[in-house]
């Protein structure tokens, strides 16, 4: 799966929320400041021949939605940066993250409660 610029990421989130919208929709969930309809309309071209959006043409315009799910994109791309960065270990990840010093003690014990559920429902589904 190819990687997404900033740009593209940033339409993509706004079709991952909405789940399909004409470019006007789009536009409108951007930030301040708000590129340029023109703008929009040519990186949302992109993403359609990059096969990350589709869409339904209603009368004289297009209403779009995403191919990729979020899901599968983050993960694609988490993978990618495991590999990179933390040399294919999701230890040295983990560590990584857990010895930032402005994670709070209340985070690292809501990740490690999501971490022993998912040990429970592996020892059960085993």
């Amino acid at each position: 799966m190819k990687e997404l610029t900033k740009a593209e990421e940033q339409i993509m989130q706004v079709l991952w929320e909405l789940q399909k919208g004409y470019l006007k929709d789009i536009l409108e969930q951007l930030p301040e400041p708000k590129p340029a309809y023109t703008t929009v309309s040519t990186v949302v071209k992109v993403l359609v021949k990059k096969q990350f959006i589709g869409y339904d043409t209603h009368g004289k315009s297009n209403e779009y939605y995403p191919l990729v799910k979020k899901e599968d994109y983050f993960q694609t791309h988490f993978k990618g940066m495991v590999q990179r960065f933390f040399n294919s270990s999701v230890k040295r990840f983990a560590s990584f993250f857990s010895a930032d010093q402005e994670m709070d003690l209340k985070d690292l014990e809501e990740i490690k409660a999501i971490i022993d559920a998912e040990i429970e429902k592996r020892k059960n589904d085993e």
